[in-house]
């Protein structure tokens, strides 16, 4: 089963009209290799070419990148491009002596870490950061679905939740004991599994590198570069803290979140729904899927949390359409307002907040609050005229 991802479609046809080269941004398994596929099949460009830089043969035409690359027309897709940076500099010139190429590039490691893009194809390249499956992507009677195993194609997809617990242990272990060594980082498997399965118990959570190290038995900034590996590769979110100026003693170190559920709940050692309910982290689960399915529905950038360490916070704030926006997520069948959202509201002058909990109802809680369930993200007149 083949799941076509049109929201994705529409945005690279949109930004590959204007800019020479756009690059899908992802971890690895997460679809990037289908939609150019999906992208490639719609027929906007008479010709397509394909290179996988995993691909031995397609690395031995790359050998002389210019010779291979310079005389082909149309849409140019290379797949896998982190393991090959030295191409960046090669498209450079390629673009700048034929500004009609274009070129789709697939990756599968941030800006940061392949940092050849930014410097060599500035003014050149449009990004697109794709994740696993989202709501845009299945029907509603399928949520609960995607929270459980995740957006992993093949862990969603999976014949059963047994299949897709298979498929996500063998992907954190393809990911310790080949991806994170292909990428040129020496870090012995173990150590970073230690690493990541104590990130588990942060998910949702104020990031503490000292704690950690203590109990690694290692530096403080060798946590923080583990840390910045796994946000590197997209399978950690780091949520910084929103700074203003007041008098308030603000939380200033970052939260953390498993970009996917399925990844988190491998950690957690779940594998099916039932186990799920009986576990004392599932409030932090659903927190951290439902962010992640907001910020991507409403293709937020720049996000915040908001904390003071007198207690109140708020899980998500942002700026869009010149306004501030805030954002909380609860596990509750009935949701109700907090004195910290009343405080939110207040302190950082929000033009409107939403609790999102699960369901389908969309509950009017007060002049400038309004609950909406889950399911209901996209069925929102509020939201959609708001933010989209």
């Amino acid at each position: 089963m083949e799941i076509i991802r049109t929201t994705e479609l529409k945005k690279i046809e949109y930004l590959i009209r204007s800019m020479a080269a756009v690059a899908i941004l992802g971890p690895r398994q997460c679809g990037k290799t289908t939609l150019a596929h999906q992208f490639a099949r719609q027929n906007i460009f008479p010709e397509v070419h394909r290179f996988d830089c995993e691909d031995p043969r397609h690395l031995a035409r790359l050998e002389n990148p210019m010779l291979a690359l310079e005389s082909l027309n149309g849409l140019i897709i290379i797949d896998e491009i982190q393991r090959r940076p030295e191409i960046f500099p090669v498209l450079r010139v390629i673009i700048d002596n034929d500004p009609n190429k274009r070129f789709l590039i697939l990756g599968s490691a941030s800006r940061d870490l392949i940092s050849q893009t930014s410097e060599s194809l500035a003014g050149r390249i449009s990004f697109v950061e794709l994740g696993g499956f989202t709501l845009h992507d299945i029907d509603p009677s399928q949520t609960r679905k995607l929270w459980i195993r995740g957006g992993f194609p093949r862990a969603f997809l999976a014949a059963n939740y047994q299949m897709a617990w298979q498929w996500r242990d063998d992907f954190i272990r393809t990911f310790l004991e080949r991806d994170v060594p292909n990428l040129g980082i020496q870090i012995h498997p173990l150590t970073l599994r230690r690493f990541w399965t104590m990130l588990s118990h942060y998910h949702g959570q104020i990031f503490n590198a000292t704690e950690i190290a203590r109990s690694l038995s290692l530096t403080d900034k060798t946590v923080k570069r583990y840390l910045d590996i796994l946000t590197g590769t997209f399978l950690i979110r780091q949520l910084l803290p929103w700074f203003y100026n007041t008098k308030k003693r603000l939380v200033k170190r970052p939260k953390i979140y498993f970009k996917d559920s399925g990844i988190f709940h491998s950690f957690l050692s779940v594998e099916n729904d039932k186990q799920l309910l009986l576990h004392p982290r599932l409030a932090a689960s659903w927190e951290g899927f439902a962010l992640d399915m907001f910020v991507k529905l409403f293709n937020l950038n720049e996000i915040y949390f908001w904390g003071v360490h007198t207690g109140a916070e708020l899980d998500l704030f942002f700026q869009k359409k010149g306004a501030k926006w805030g954002v909380e997520f609860k596990y509750q069948d009935v949701p109700h307002i907090t004195p910290s959202m009343r405080s939110a509201m207040v302190e950082l002058d929000l033009t409107h907040l939403w609790l999102i909990f699960p369901g389908e109802e969309i509950i009017p809680m007060d002049r400038k609050i309004t609950a909406i369930g889950i399911n209901s993200l996209l069925k929102s007149d509020e939201l959609n005229s708001k933010l989209m």
